[in-house]
């Protein structure tokens, strides 16, 4: 399985971007996919999840702002970024589960995103003021 994100940058405060992670290889369409980020210095956070019936959990910090959908015949991941935030700064990673979960345990897992599955390398947001 590999995970490539793509559509990160630079924008300005209040700004918009779309983050996607194609998934090949990946065959557990019923299992959760989902979004953390990590900024320099702080803890992951665990941002959005996808359950394969398509139901969704955010962060709270996103809640509102970000959108997770999913493309099962493209077999990708996105993350719509709306009203983007200085603090929304960071490194985004795609996960894939490996086993299935609710997705409020896929969100308490990413704190440990080790113990989720698959993870991808990430792509760098950059929200300037």
């Amino acid at each position: 399985v590999q995970l490539v994100e793509s559509g990160g940058g630079s924008v300005q405060s209040g700004g918009s971007l779309r983050l996607s992670c194609v998934a090949s290889g990946y065959t557990y369409s019923n299992y959760c996919m989902g979004w953390f980020r990590q900024a320099p210095g702080q803890g992951r956070e665990g941002i959005a999840v996808i359950n394969g019936d398509g139901s969704t959990r955010y962060a709270d910090s996103v809640k509102g702002r970000f959108t997770i959908s999913r493309d099962y015949a493209k077999n990708t991941l996105y993350l719509q970024m709306s009203d983007l935030k200085p603090e929304d700064t960071a490194r985004y990673i795609c996960a894939a589960a490996n086993f299935p979960m609710t997705t409020w345990q896929a969100l308490e897992t990413m704190k440990a995103p080790d113990d989720f599955g698959y993870l991808g390398q990430g792509t760098q947001v950059t929200v300037s003021s």
